[in-house]
């Protein structure tokens, strides 16, 4: 599976930024898939993952309740909706495809795409 996120930008604080990642191969949906994200100077850490049916979702908790993962299988397409953006969301992102559901350690995925960058101005 290759991946290749895109919709990162600048964005003022309060603000919101859809992020997509298209996935090729023919299996897509056999993956859960997951957002991750990394600030600088900090390790990468896990923001939000869904289910191979998009059915199930998790976050981690500062993003709870502001960023809404979503998945396309047809379209082989996973979303980021993030919403009342922060400065400490500022991070490059990552997009990720994994065999477990709930799996939030980032040696758990299989594939990887490029990062997006997000920046959020106060």
């Amino acid at each position: 599976v290759q991946l290749q996120a895109s919709g990162g930008g600048l964005v003022q604080a309060g603000g919101s930024l859809r992020l997509s990642c298209a996935a090729s191969g023919r299996t897509f949906s056999s993956y859960i898939m997951a957002w991750f994200r990394q600030a600088p100077g900090k390790e990468r850490e896990f923001v939000a993952g869904i289910s191979w049916t998009g059915d199930g979702t998790y976050y981690e908790d500062s993003v709870k309740g502001r960023f809404t993962i979503s998945r396309d299988n047809a379209k082989s397409t996973v979303r980021l909706q993030m919403n009342s953006l922060k400065p400490e969301d500022v991070a490059v992102y990552y997009c990720a495809a994994g065999r477990t559901y709930g799996e939030r350690r980032d040696a758990s995925m299989d594939y990887w795409g490029k990062g997006t960058q997000v920046t959020v101005s106060s």
